[in-house]
């Protein structure tokens, strides 16, 4: 789907916003209202059940694991915080979902079919794999009729949200000053005066490295520590230890062939003469009428349709492409219009076809015929999806006895490795803040094992799912509690932080002495300038926006000019000023439109938060407590 990305960055950019809308508006604390069991949410009397808040999640754990590859941290999305954001999604979905049909948008069959064809996720050998389609949605519990609602929902709200962020007026003259701001070059020289020169000739006293020590004591003490060992029971492990046999892979790939190859796709154009959903027996004869007169002169001459079809169809998407749909699979359009496709011949031509959407002209160009693999070809497929259903269908069950066993037999991980077949692992030194691995970084599993049972009586922790289907018991082998560090020990680090911070400040008093007889007219002769450099704010690198920022301050009247800045790498800089070249950036020059898109796009986020809020002071939004909801 990053390409459907890809092509829509402004909606992107827009729906991360909404993400942290929530937090902004309302924080934490705003989702601690009553509820009930069956539903995380109400919308204005639609309900967001937990399926489809664990769905959700479900998704988004997909989606990161598939943009982060091995970097992937299943602990991610494991904290109040971004699962709150999750369920605000969900909300925000309803909310913007609820206000576009309120107000009359619609989204066409064709544009959601050719927005579904054009996302590369679905492809193979760069075209759509409806197989591949399905896959892709079975593997996150989705239907391809869910996942079209869901996108039909997303084009709807696409729409409205382009509507408020494309609507916004940005002044030419505010561009254009910022513009030319934007485009100021300095050409200037730099003297830096490092700290490094002046380590030699500090060194701190002793009531220095006293007062230094008591005063951060807290970054001298070593976290609470321990060494556990644990237990993970995963689906897709257990999965590896079931036998499947050459006949039950036989089996399955017989049953199933329409899992195992490229569907029958067609080709059609159309032409659309769109009917209002309000229109009178008379207006839509009238329609029907006027679509059989354009049916005619396709008939005559099938080589216009394009040219009639940019002429007449109320289907923007296809209109641009002279009534083009692509390559589509059975399931994809709207029935009454698939069923007419699916039984023409190449080169037919019908019509008017009429669905909701109103009268259409259809031409079938071309047909692809459906194309199974061979058994050989999905076999390590058919057996790894028949080891995990194998699994799947007893893994509820597992899960609880894993949860009961853990818990009742608590002074050893030993019983419930046995009868699971699995490892007991150990762990190196962790804290509560570890980032060890995926599996022990998890923020509620690190609590049960740094909770005083678990620490004090050795028990084993309650069984954590720390991601799906994955769950995980730790037992505490060893552990140190937190502890200060003696001024013995850290002496030498205190020093070394003492002198470096009195050799900046002897640094930044030497510079700033300097810079005070330059502006003076005294000693510029006895200063070894760097070589000379130009910048601006359009062509900045490294730390030049701090030097640009101390620039912008400096009186240019009288050239050449003097400013110094303490940089943040830990130095000086006096920096000498030789010219400064300004330039008009008028409305034709690409700076210009740069600046005008951004400034577009930083009013476009206001006037779409004050439309969130609004949405939700308008409409009934009820959320239950997070502790239930976690």
């Amino acid at each position: 789907m990053f390409d459907f990305v890809n092509q829509k960055k402004t909606v992107v950019k827009v729906v991360l916003l909404i993400a942290v809308l929530p937090f902004m508006f309302w924080g934490v604390e705003s989702y601690r209202s009553a509820g009930d069991a069956n539903y995380v949410a109400v919308v204005d009397g639609e309900e967001i059940s937990r399926q489809e808040y664990d769905q959700a999640i479900r998704s988004q754990q997909e989606n990161l694991r598939n943009m982060l590859g091995d970097k992937f941290d299943a602990s991610l999305l494991d904290n109040p915080q971004m699962r709150l954001a999750v369920l605000e999604n969900l909300i925000q979905e309803k909310l913007l979902r609820r206000e576009a049909g309120k107000i009359g948008l619609t989204v066409l069959d064709s544009r959601l079919t050719a927005e579904i064809q054009n996302i590369s996720f679905f492809h193979e050998d760069e075209k759509f794999s409806y197989q591949r389609y399905r896959d892709l949605l079975q593997r996150q519990g989705m239907s391809p009729a869910m996942f079209e609602a869901k996108m039909a929902g997303e084009l709807m709200r696409q729409q409205l949200l382009e509507g408020i962020t494309g609507s916004v007026v940005v002044p030419k003259s505010i561009a254009e000053k910022v513009a030319a701001l934007s485009e100021t070059k300095y050409e200037i020289n730099r003297l830096t005066i490092n700290p490094e020169q002046y380590l030699s000739q500090v060194e701190p006293d002793e009531a220095a490295i006293q007062t230094y020590y008591d005063s951060h004591r807290q970054d001298f003490t070593l976290p609470e520590r321990v060494k556990v060992e644990y237990v993970v029971l995963s689906l897709d492990e257990l999965a590896k230890q079931e036998q499947v046999s050459d006949e039950e892979i036989r089996k399955y790939y017989d049953e199933h062939q329409d899992e195992f190859g490229q569907a029958e796709e067609r080709r059609a154009s159309h032409i659309l003469l769109s009917v209002p959903a309000d229109a009178t027996e008379e207006q839509k004869t009238s329609i029907r009428a006027k679509a059989e007169q354009i049916l005619e002169q396709v008939k005559q001459d099938p080589g216009k349709l394009p040219e009639l079809a940019a002429e007449f169809s109320e289907d923007p998407g296809s209109a641009k492409v002279g009534g083009d749909l692509g390559f589509f699979a059975r399931g994809l359009m709207v029935k009454p219009f698939e069923d007419e496709v699916f039984q023409m011949q190449p080169g037919e031509i019908h019509g008017p076809v009429e669905t909701p959407f109103g009268f259409h002209i259809i031409k079938l160009t071309e047909v692809k015929s459906a194309d199974v693999a061979s058994l050989d070809d999905v076999r390590e497929q058919i057996g790894q999806l028949l080891q995990r259903q194998k699994v799947a269908d007893r893994f509820g069950e597992m899960s609880e006895d894993f949860s009961n066993i853990v818990y009742e037999q608590n002074d050893s991980l030993q019983p419930v490795a046995q009868m699971f077949n699995l490892p007991v692992q150990q762990s190196d030194w962790i804290d509560r803040n570890s980032k060890e691995s995926s599996i022990l970084a998890n923020e509620r599993l690190l609590q049960a094992i740094f909770s005083e049972n678990t620490i004090k009586d050795h028990f084993n922790t309650e069984s954590v799912e720390v991601a799906p289907d994955t769950f995980v018991s730790a037992r505490v082998v060893e552990h140190r509690p937190a502890s200060a560090q003696s001024l013995g020990l850290v002496r030498d680090k205190i020093v070394e932080l003492l002198k470096r911070q009195l050799a900046l400040e002897m640094a930044e008093k030497e510079g700033k002495q300097k810079l005070a007889s330059l502006q003076s007219g005294e000693m510029e002769e006895a200063l070894e300038w760097g070589e000379s450099q130009e910048i601006s704010f359009s062509r900045k690198n490294g730390n030049s926006e701090e030097i640009l920022h101390a620039l912008f301050q400096a009186d240019v009247t009288k050239l050449p000019a003097y400013t110094g800045i303490a940089t943040n790498k830990g130095e000086y800089d006096l920096i000498r000023i030789n010219q400064v070249k300004r330039t008009e950036a008028g409305g034709e020059s690409p700076q210009f439109n740069l600046v005008l898109d951004q400034l577009r796009q930083a009013h476009g986020q206001e006037e779409l938060i004050a439309y969130i809020s609004g949405l939700r002071q308008r409409y009934d939004v009820k959320i239950r407590p997070i502790e239930e909801n976690d």
